[in-house]
């Protein structure tokens, strides 16, 4: 529920309230039975209950809506701060594969498949992000494979990273 509806059933649930006590007094002025005034009453009362928990939910929603965003402003800050820190060192390790493709005598076409296919798009991916067919993209991909003497994708991934990824000490 948003914040536009909760305000309309809690003016709503109000009216409620005030005509329900505007008959209250009218009713106990002209001596209306106790047992209708107390229905009555309980209208109004179970009304007022309902102000409170739209207004209370809508309290809770407003402050988990700032906490949420103040946690994801800390990781936005975060990963900007990583990107920050890290990137002399993806440049580099940019550059090194590069040269790595460059020795294997890669066409700068071959290069750009191959660094796409160690950041894990598929081939249909790569295909549609460079605007060829899938079967030039799987061409490519197999001549990269023969040209580097690696049998597939994950041994391409695992010659550039497998260094990089430490194992927990």
């Amino acid at each position: 529920m948003n914040t536009k509806e909760r305000l309309v059933i809690t003016v709503i649930l109000l009216l409620i309230v005030v005509m329900t006590v505007v008959d209250l007094v009218k009713d106990w002025h002209q001596g209306v039975a106790i047992w209708h005034v107390a229905i009555e009453g309980s209208v109004a009362l179970m009304a007022l209950v309902g102000v409170y928990f739209l207004m209370k939910g809508t309290f809770t929603l407003k402050k988990s809506l700032l906490r949420e965003q103040h946690i994801s402003a800390r990781l936005k800050e975060e990963s900007d701060h990583w990107r920050a820190s890290s990137k002399r060192f993806l440049e580099g390790l940019s550059q090194s594969i590069d040269s790595q493709l460059d020795q294997w005598q890669l066409t700068q076409s071959e290069k750009e498949v191959a660094f796409l296919l160690i950041k894990g798009f598929s081939l249909k991916e790569i295909a549609e992000y460079r605007d060829t067919a899938e079967k030039t993209t799987r061409t490519q991909a197999t001549s990269i494979y023969a040209k580097s003497g690696l049998t597939g994708r994950s041994q391409l991934a695992a010659f550039f990273l497998e260094d990089l990824l430490l194992p927990q000490q």
